[in-house]
């Protein structure tokens, strides 16, 4: 039986010899896509040193450090995007990615600025979770003027693109919830409506796309002004229970934000609404059996693997680019869960 050789394999893979010759000496100077492509080759042709090739590849890899800014670590939500962040950098393989995942007990600007810009210094990258403040900006405008990309997740900092997002449309995600709950409730009236904090740009725009649709197409429900939780269970329990207190004939409650934990602990109260319609904001394991149970009509989720991957590899090409003045942001689409298809 004829062994394939190396013009064999550089014929099957359409590259000179020479080429061949480059991957398997690991020479650094071959792209990504043609190391690939003779890779993929010699598992074609059972090329005798397939070997050497993949391990020449992978040595060849740029070596990339990315950083992780997120809130609270005792937040299913933030524990889970981490792990979906580590899983799409294992997976990611034009690069070697290692990320150094950091979560803020501590939600003051002052802090978030100070560890965003630590972090920015051990890193190629990073990308961050966190409120709008003048010193978070003035921090991301540091770190920009070092040539370090900084990526927004799940929450914009910027309206006008100058830091790339990775995230929902948040806009639609209030309509889309106002637009449900329009539909679902069985009579109009009254909406309370929490969020964890003004300054968190996707609550905002999520309070602004949902007041934006019933004023449009609802007027007949009245939206009550907004309670901030703070982002804490505590808080938000409190709220809730005083919004049930104080209003007893309410129809829906809209949570965009922080604190659902809280929410779902004041909706086992049995004296609640029996019709009220309650939105929630992604499925973890408490919001999930809040379906179940019906504390919850629906929530509307991030679909965390593609989130984790659109930023691993917006993070990685914003590397390979750093003179450019491409904006990497990438919106994702939401998912909508029911007691009927968790």
């Amino acid at each position: 039986m004829h062994r394939p050789t190396v013009k064999d394999l550089a014929e099957a893979a359409n590259v000179s010899v020479a080429t061949v010759n480059r991957v398997l000496a690991g020479t650094a100077s071959v792209r990504e896509a043609t190391r690939k492509r003779i890779e993929i080759a010699a598992s074609q042709i059972g090329f005798y040193g397939l070997g050497s090739i993949q391990a020449r590849n992978t040595a060849a890899r740029p070596k990339l450090k990315f950083g992780i800014l997120l809130l609270q670590p005792h937040r299913h939500f933030y524990q889970a995007v981490a792990t979906a962040l580590h899983d799409a950098a294992a997976r990611f393989t034009s690069a070697e990615i290692s990320l150094e995942v950091e979560f803020l007990e501590d939600l003051s600007p002052q802090n978030t600025a100070q560890k965003a810009i630590a972090l920015a210094q051990r890193c190629d990258a990073i990308a961050l979770t966190s409120a709008v403040h003048p010193l978070v900006i003035q921090a991301v405008e540091t770190i920009q003027a070092s040539n370090k990309p900084v990526f927004a997740l799940i929450s914009q900092l910027s309206a006008t693109g100058q830091v790339h997002y990775i995230g929902l449309d948040n806009w639609k995600v209030g309509r889309t919830s106002a637009w449900a709950m329009s539909k679902i409730c069985k009579r109009a009236g009254k909406v309370g409506i929490l969020l964890g904090n003004h300054r968190y740009r996707n609550q905002e725009m999520n309070e602004a796309g949902f007041r934006s649709y019933f004023r449009e197409h609802a007027p007949d429900f009245a939206l009550l002004e907004p309670i901030q939780t703070f982002e804490a269970g505590s808080v938000a329990e409190e709220m809730t229970e005083r919004l049930l207190h104080d209003h007893p004939d309410l129809v829906g409650l809209y949570v965009s934000g922080g604190g659902i934990s809280g929410v779902l602990a004041a909706l086992s109260d049995p004296s609640r609404p029996p019709d009220l319609v309650v939105v929630g904001y992604d499925l973890m394991a408490q919001t999930k059996a809040g379906l179940l149970d019906g504390r919850l009509t629906f929530v509307i989720s991030h679909p965390l693997a593609e989130l984790a991957e659109k930023a691993i590899s917006s993070m990685v090409r914003s590397v390979a680019a750093p003179s450019e003045t491409t904006v990497f942001t990438s919106i994702v689409p939401f998912e909508i869960y029911t007691s009927e298809n968790v």
